[in-house]
């Protein structure tokens, strides 16, 4: 009686197992033709345009995926025509398809994104609350875009015409783009004499004027993106007036978070920038004590900071820890001490809406982290809702500082990365070379930025700056207010959402500092305390040197500083001419 059920569980295994291994296969198809139509209700579409060999005739080539894998019977393909037919409503199978160039699209999906690159001869798609992004060649577009079920939200890369409301609730965007090829060329700047024969001169063949893309997008509550990657879009995408942050970050001529303010607020942006001087490159000097006064010194003194892992600091490091390489050759080291130099420290806080009624509490937050500073810190306190204001400029006074904070009240919405784009460019620009960090008090979330996440992390990086994100709940801060002890069951739903909790570690990581997600009031003066530990864990590294080439932190190019402890790292922030202790 056991061989037959034996029998039976060897087939059964065996037909799983190919049914396993099929479903989770992707399916691969060639199509002919140059136009396109893909439906697919509850996946997402990508199309590239891809220029073929000398123009020649080339097959699109389309993918299709999906976590719980995809059969040949779920996409049906008649002539030009792909439709998705997934076998569970549940099932979402995404769709990648790369095509000749100056093919035409129509594309259809319910809830997903749809995503276009390359240069097409039109594009028609519809979705009712994906994502629409093109990323296209801008030289000639003429696009009609509409919202069934909602207000206009779009972002473009160069500036489209002002939205119009229609009958039943309708919105459109309509017009044409048009950038002239000898417009492009007279904006390249050059000194040698111009040529009285040049390439650009001469009539530009028939086929390589550039063709008109034609763009018809319509979608009933979704965003429609052209020619802005979709990780650099902000909160608000409603054109609004630049806020005093906004300004700020112009003034400052940060060309990456300059270009990102462009885009959400073209119209004000220009008008603003117009009321500007011209943009000037400004020189910048080091402070006293960083100034180098002889590169040629033999005896130099590199300030390091050394992390693990978890980009924490590494205390109780000696000489014997060290190696110093110049120009490639090994240096030899004189000391190596602990050091002492005070930081100059920007406090910034949430006084959002978020938080509206808790002002006592945030008060009394900052006040407890001047306190726990060194007294030779220099600190500033920024605070932030859908604008920034300065509260206190740098200073070692503990007495203005805590005076400072009973100038202002909560509420409004949540500008939090124009808030750190500010603090960068504008309260730190003037201490470039300096240690310098910011610590957040803040529930992480934001909803009026003119900028996005991704946009400031080349900004952070150039700054120097260490970030030590406290990302504490809104609901933890209400309830800490009233002084009632916390329930078990209810403080589970006093938690971070995932996208904060994301993006405070990421801060952290690209800024060097460290990120800490608070659960318990109590645990935000424990996190001061480790802070002040982390910034005052940094060597001051005395060497011998030849080298006369400096960065503008005093470092030579070709100065490396290691340690010899596994899995630990250095950052070198400046490098200054010893001093004599004769």
């Amino acid at each position: 009686m056991r061989r037959p059920a034996s029998r039976f569980l060897t087939i059964l295994t065996i037909v799983l197992s190919t049914c396993i291994t099929v479903a989770s296969q992707s399916v691969t198809r060639e199509i002919g033709g140059s136009t396109f139509q893909i439906v697919n209700k509850y996946g997402r579409v990508a199309v590239k345009a891809e220029q073929t060999p000398d123009g020649n005739a080339s097959l699109a080539k389309l993918t299709a995926d999906s976590a719980k894998g995809v059969t040949e019977g779920e996409i049906k393909i008649v002539g030009g025509v792909v439709t998705v037919v997934a076998s569970d409503r549940n099932k979402r199978i995404d769709i990648s398809l790369t095509v000749p160039e100056r093919s035409s699209l129509r594309i259809e999906t319910t809830g997903g994104a749809i995503d276009i690159s390359g240069n097409f001869a039109s594009v028609f798609a519809r979705s009712d609350t994906g994502t629409i992004a093109a990323d296209i060649p801008p030289d000639d577009v003429t696009y009609f875009f509409q919202w069934t079920e909602s207000r206009p939200r779009v972002l473009a890369d160069f500036e489209i015409s002002p939205a119009k409301e229609k009958t039943a609730g309708r919105f459109e965007v309509k017009g044409k783009h048009f950038e002239p090829i000898e417009e492009k060329r007279n904006q390249v700047v050059s000194v040698d004499p111009i040529p009285e024969k040049m390439p650009g001169k001469e009539p530009k063949p028939e086929h390589q004027k550039p063709k008109t893309t034609s763009l018809n997008f319509t979608t009933a509550r979704g965003i429609i993106l052209l020619n802005v990657p979709p990780n650099e879009v902000m909160s608000d995408l409603r054109e609004r007036p630049l806020t005093n942050a906004a300004k700020a970050i112009i003034r400052s001529g940060d060309s990456l978070l300059m270009e990102a303010i462009r885009r959400a607020s073209p119209k004000y942006f220009g008008d603003y920038a117009r009321s500007l001087p011209p943009l000037r490159l400004e020189p910048t000097f080091a402070s006293k004590g960083d100034r180098v006064p002889n590169p040629n010194a033999n005896t130099k003194t590199a300030l390091v900071r050394v992390t693990d892992l978890q980009n924490r600091s590494i205390s109780g490091l000696t000489a014997k820890d060290f190696e110093v390489n110049e120009n490639g050759t090994v240096r030899d080291i004189i000391s190596v001490e602990p050091s002492t130099a005070p930081f100059n420290l920007v406090l910034l806080l949430d006084v959002s809406g978020s938080i509206e009624n808790y002002v006592n509490f945030i008060r009394k937050a900052a006040r407890n982290f001047v306190d726990t500073v060194g007294s030779e810190d220099r600190v500033s306190i920024v605070i932030f809702n859908e604008d920034v204001k300065r509260l206190s400029r740098f200073t070692t006074d503990k007495g203005k500082l805590s005076e400072s904070l009973d100038t202002f009240d909560a509420g409004g919405g949540t500008a939090y990365y124009d808030a750190i784009a500010y603090t960068i460019s504008d309260t730190l620009r003037p201490l470039k070379g300096e240690r310098t960090a910011i610590v957040i008090l803040t529930d992480g979330d934001d909803n009026r930025s003119f900028l996005a996440f991704d946009s400031l992390a080349g900004s952070i990086q150039e700054s120097g700056a260490l970030i030590y994100p406290l990302y504490v709940p809104s609901g933890l801060i209400a309830l800490a207010a009233t002084g009632a002890d916390i329930d078990p069951l209810r403080k589970k739903y006093m938690s971070l959402t995932a996208k904060s909790e994301g993006e405070g570690d990421k801060l952290a990581k690209i800024s060097g500092g460290v990120y800490y997600p608070i659960t318990q009031i109590g645990q935000i003066q424990k996190a001061y305390d480790d802070i002040v530990i982390q910034l005052r864990t940094a060597y001051n590294i005395t060497f011998s040197s030849v080298s006369s080439e400096a960065n503008g932190n005093g470092a030579s190019p070709k100065l490396k500083i290691r340690t010899k402890r596994e899995n630990a790292f250095t950052a070198i922030s400046r490098v200054t001419v010893a001093e004599s202790k004769n």
